[in-house]
């Protein structure tokens, strides 16, 4: 499962879709990568329940029909829907009710918000966090009630991500970020700056090691979600945030002083510069340059460490590395979450159902195990921790990261800066570029 971007709202998908891989969670976040993060009746018993999840699967051809003939039915990807069944027949078997789990093989958040519109949608749908804005304006989730003790046992930053405008609206369950990852048969780890992880790589394009000095993925329309924690690093911001700390959509940031700091950088290791950023490397090639030890660098998130592992490589996991003199890199952290729909058939089953069941530990390391990114509840991540020295290396290279904007706007953002960010790397300027995708996107937010 890889996750290039954060998953993205319809708007965002029809502008850029041809350049989006999505996790089906999410999913990151897509990841979707955001994705993206960008990924996850029956009666009381396993036997109808399984049946249930399974004639409620969809086709990538066909949108999702809700299961009409159960009292409580969840919509998620293929991926997290046999571990959820789990849970939801130990649930059912509890509260005398019929549960229905569907994997949902479509765009699991425009299926989501079409079907609710329609009063035929699930009653607990499992999707990224920068979803939360776009459901929220489509009234297609209600506020969940969570206790000061259940709130305290999430780590901050996921507990941030699900709440928008003061409400918590989704129970979160495993966090994703970017990080730098090396092959330590061909360069150093942890590198203090960026300068010097791109001598390095250089170093082994130069010895005959590798072709590339870096792998990063920018591709022909640009990757923001990738871009980001060097635009963290020169200062530079997406929106600014209001004084509760949630970001503020009239506070347009990508040609503030910053973003224009990080255009020049990308200008100057572009294609026209140090050639070391190129938009021949994308999502497609990107894990796979370095899987095949053609580049001692990657930047890329949890998602890609099955690839990795397979190959055999040694490898450390580290911050990506900010640029010199200026700040640490801010990578978007991106979350994964659980919620109940605005129109339920079954509310209050909903809600005790995510409330009480989904924020146990064992649910969340139990999704850990079918796609390994560090948990959002506190507890579960020190259990996994311990014995997945990798997601605790990826939580660390958060330690700077920003939460990914859950906002409807940031759907205006994804085009227009990544398109400006490729046709710097090509040798467009890099001042004029910044300012032409700030204008189009506050005139994308001004039409809403």
């Amino acid at each position: 499962m890889v996750r290039y971007r954060p998953s993205l709202t319809t708007a965002a998908v029809a502008v850029v879709a041809a350049a989006l891989s999505l996790t089906g969670c999410s999913s990151s976040s897509s990841k979707s990568a955001a994705g993206s993060s960008s990924s996850p009746s029956a009666s009381g018993s396993s036997a109808s329940t399984a049946a249930a999840a399974s004639a409620g699967s969809s086709s990538a051809s066909a949108p999702p029909v809700r299961d009409p003939s159960t009292d409580l039915v969840i919509w998620t990807d293929a991926q997290r829907a046999p571990v959820l069944q789990q849970f939801a027949q130990s649930f059912a078997t509890a509260n005398g009710i019929s549960v229905s789990v569907q994997p949902v093989s479509t765009d699991l958040q425009s299926a989501y918000v079409t079907a609710t519109a329609a009063g035929k949608g699930p009653d607990i749908v499992v999707g990224a966090t920068d979803w939360i804005g776009n459901l929220v304006q489509n009234g297609a989730i209600s506020p969940l009630p969570l206790t000061a003790a259940q709130k305290s046992g999430f780590e901050t930053t996921a507990l941030n991500a699900v709440t928008y405008n003061s409400q918590v609206y989704g129970v979160p369950y495993a966090t994703e970020n970017l990080a730098l990852i090396t092959n330590t048969g061909e360069a150093a780890a942890n590198p203090a700056t960026f300068e010097a992880m791109v001598a390095n790589g250089q170093a082994a394009v130069k010895s005959g090691k590798a072709s590339e000095a870096l792998a990063m993925q920018i591709g022909q329309q640009g990757d923001p979600y990738t871009a980001q924690p060097l635009l963290g690093s020169a200062g530079g911001d997406i929106f600014g945030t209001k004084p509760d700390g949630s970001y503020d959509p009239s506070q347009v940031g990508v040609d503030n002083a910053g973003s224009k700091a990080f255009a020049a950088q990308l200008a100057k290791y572009g294609e026209k510069g140090q050639n070391v950023f190129k938009r021949s490397i994308d999502a497609d090639n990107a894990v796979s340059l370095f899987t095949s030890g053609k580049t001692p660098y990657l930047i890329s998130g949890p998602w890609s460490l099955e690839q990795i592992r397979k190959s055999g490589l040694k490898y450390a996991i580290s911050p990506v590395p900010g640029f010199a003199g200026l700040g640490p890199a801010e990578p978007f952290v991106g979350v994964q979450a659980f919620y109940v729909s605005a129109k339920a058939k079954n509310a209050a089953l909903a809600q005790e159902f995510t409330l009480n069941y989904l924020t146990r530990k064992d649910v969340e390391e139990a999704l850990y195990k079918v796609d390994p990114r560090a948990p959002a509840l506190t507890e579960a991540y020190n259990d996994v921790s311990k014995t997945d020295p990798d997601i605790a290396a990826f939580q660390a290279a958060a330690a700077h990261g920003v939460v990914l904007p859950q906002i409807p706007a940031m759907s205006a953002v994804w085009g227009p800066l990544g398109i400006a960010e490729a046709a710097i790397v090509g040798g467009a300027d890099p001042n004029t570029s910044m300012t032409n995708a700030a204008t189009q996107i506050r005139a994308a937010i001004a039409k809403g």
